[in-house]
């Protein structure tokens, strides 16, 4: 179902409360006895990391897992959408949708790259080094004009082995151009390509099916299960960490197991 960009927005500001209320409270007093607000990380992506319904599990978003790594007070708003591109998020408004609501002292958190490589579809498809470029600019600006932090995130890797057991890189040219992005703009990047495709190769072949959503019926290279979706939260949560968008007190497990049972899948 295709929506106007006056829906996409009106449902993004309406289930602002409801994600306040399912984590706790937004805001603490400070030393001075004013209330202060907490942050919330906006998630704008492609189905990698969305959230996932009861119709589609085991299919799991690493969206959904990331809480499980950073303190309760700073939630995580996931606005990441199946069979997005930069482009085509823009184009529906739901970038409109977050910066209607984004603040001050906010993080937007943005990976898009699997489906802007679709050439044959126009809605989707964006050129590395110019349209592509170009669109996460404007997630970038929009973020920084409201006073929040933007946060480039390279695409997490495919499962994909070459006859020797090597990982293979699959998204071309899109990582490369938004390393070269954040390095222009100043902007803090998780390169979470490089780090999937070096755990998928210390994994390898056969025990990387137990992290995508291999199932009786399906054999899905792109998308993960529970295991799956837990292992790149934890590089996602480490690299905010590690490039200083977080403080140490920010984070939680990065060492610990976290049990598949946490993950739920409401109805849709």
């Amino acid at each position: 179902m295709s929506l106007t960009r006056r829906q996409v927005t009106t449902a993004a500001l309406a289930a602002v409360p409801l994600a306040v209320a399912a984590t706790g409270p937004a805001s603490a007093a400070g030393s001075s006895g004013r209330v202060r607000r907490e942050p919330t990380v906006y998630l704008a992506g492609d189905s990698t990391a969305a959230q996932k319904y009861a119709d589609a599990r085991p299919e799991t978003g690493w969206g959904m897992a990331l809480p499980f790594f950073l303190r309760s007070g700073l939630k995580v708003s996931n606005h990441a959408v199946n069979g997005r591109s930069s482009k085509s998020f823009i184009d529906e408004g739901r970038l409109e949708a977050i910066l209607g609501v984004i603040r001050p002292g906010d993080f937007l958190v943005v990976q898009f790259g699997h489906n802007d490589s679709k050439v044959a579809d126009p809605t989707r498809y964006t050129e590395p080094w110019t349209t592509y470029q170009d669109h996460l600019r404007q997630y970038i600006d929009g973020a920084r004009a409201r006073g929040a932090r933007p946060v480039l995130a390279t695409s997490v890797e495919r499962r994909r082995f070459d006859a020797g057991g090597a990982a293979l890189p699959t998204h071309g040219e899109y990582p490369a151009a938004m390393r070269a992005l954040a390095q222009e703009e100043g902007v803090a990047l998780l390169d979470i390509q490089a780090l999937s495709l070096a755990l998928w190769q210390r994994l390898g072949v056969e025990e990387t099916k137990k992290y995508f959503n291999w199932t009786e019926t399906e054999q899905d290279n792109t998308h993960f299960n529970p295991p799956g979706a837990v292992a790149v939260a934890r590089l996602v949560a480490s690299e905010l960490l590690r490039r200083r968008v977080v403080a140490p007190r920010d984070v939680r497990r990065l060492n610990e197991t976290v049990p598949e049972s946490w993950i739920t899948w409401p109805q849709a």
